[in-house]
């Protein structure tokens, strides 16, 4: 346990601007860790105020505290947004008279603040002030927490009125057809105000509409290119080879890419994020896939397969739960890159709209954005 007590100094005579409430850090046997003296700061009513000379923080990352370094929940946010208004007039007249209160509280704001941070930060003149150095410093760090103020302010407004908006979410094709419907039917839940522009396309298209603030929202691949964009993991896949009812390779519980060359393939359209990564696989492993036909949804290729038209590869999530149902078998594709990622993406997260990022927390809760 630590514990603070005062400052006292021996055999140090200090003038009468000097105030010993400062404190130094014990440790448990008493021993103090470290101990600093204050030292005088210049304000407008000359060297009166307290400071201490430097190292704040002692040894171990323990931090002094003393009035001068307050815990910044004594912070004035009334003060702070009244010496902003000194600063942007340059006047404490004409500041007492635009916040509609008087210029003696005013100065007595200046001057607590003054007092709070131990340095000047104004030159009282006689037609106006100036700011010093630190007083920019200061300023500077009101406007940042005026915005965050008003953000704050923004946003919280939505949630107690109800938030509505519009989220402009595209996704792949293994998002659309696994996943999103449950997903939105959740998020929708709770924010049944918010309407939502639901797209289909291919992942390179979402990340580059991301990129230029086209969607707000994009579902995509993680085999593909997406370091302009931010991402968080969504959702984990594993590919499935599927073939019709009665073919040579039906009653497999898995197989290679290389054993399903001996037959013709249905495929994706051009684009797809599934259907490049297969082809390239194939060649890496100097495979030669047959393509016959390709088509532009997972529905197309099930039943196509089922035509007996080839053999197909596809996501898990759209083959097991019409397999019963359907005119094809289904194995395990035994390959070390068949287990997939999906993300979410999008471009910067402090910058969409409220309803957007309660989507991305609805879609991947907690999850730390992947690099």
């Amino acid at each position: 346990m630590f514990e603070t007590k005062p400052f006292e100094p021996s055999g140090v005579s200090l003038p009468s601007h000097y105030a010993c409430d400062n404190v130094y850090v014990t440790g448990e046997s008493g021993k103090p860790l470290e101990a600093v003296a204050p030292v005088p700061v210049e304000t407008r009513a000359g060297f009166r105020e307290k400071a201490f000379d430097g190292a704040s923080t002692l040894r171990g990352g323990l931090r002094v505290q003393g009035s001068v370094f307050a815990p910044m929940a004594h912070l004035d946010l009334i003060s702070l947004r009244l010496f902003a208004s000194v600063v942007e007039h340059r006047n404490i007249a004409q500041a007492s008279r635009a916040n509609n209160i008087a210029a003696s509280a005013v100065s007595k704001r200046v001057a607590d603040l003054e007092a709070r941070f131990g340095v000047a930060l104004l030159y009282r003149l006689r037609d106006g002030i100036e700011v010093t150095p630190a007083g920019e410093a200061l300023y500077r760090y009101v406007q940042s927490i005026s915005r965050i103020a008003e953000d704050m302010d923004a946003e919280l407004s939505e949630f107690s009125s109800g938030a509505k908006g519009l989220v402009r979410l595209w996704a792949n094709t293994s998002a659309v057809t696994q996943f999103l419907p449950e997903d939105l039917a959740s998020y929708v839940a709770q924010y049944p105000e918010v309407r939502i522009d639901l797209r289909e396309d291919t992942s390179d298209r979402i990340v580059q509409a991301v990129g230029q603030g086209t969607a707000d929202i994009g579902v995509i691949s993680d085999q593909i290119d997406h370091s302009s964009i931010e991402t968080r993991l969504y959702r984990r896949d594993t590919l499935m080879v599927i073939v019709p009812k009665g073919h040579e390779l039906d009653g497999r519980d898995s197989v290679r890419l290389g054993e399903t060359a001996s037959y013709q393939h249905v495929g994706l359209q051009a684009g797809s994020s599934l259907q490049a990564k297969i082809l390239t696989e194939a060649k890496t492993s100097d495979i030669d896939i047959r393509m016959r036909v390709q088509v532009f949804g997972f529905d197309g290729v099930r039943r196509m397969v089922e035509a007996g038209l080839g053999v197909a590869v596809l996501p898990e999530g759209a083959v097991l739960p019409y397999i019963e149902k359907g005119e094809f078998a289904a194995m395990n594709l035994n390959e070390p890159w068949a287990q997939r990622s999906l993300l979410v993406g999008y471009r910067e997260f402090r910058s969409l709209p409220v309803v957007a990022r309660a989507m991305i927390e609805c879609f991947a809760p907690g999850e730390v954005p992947s690099p």
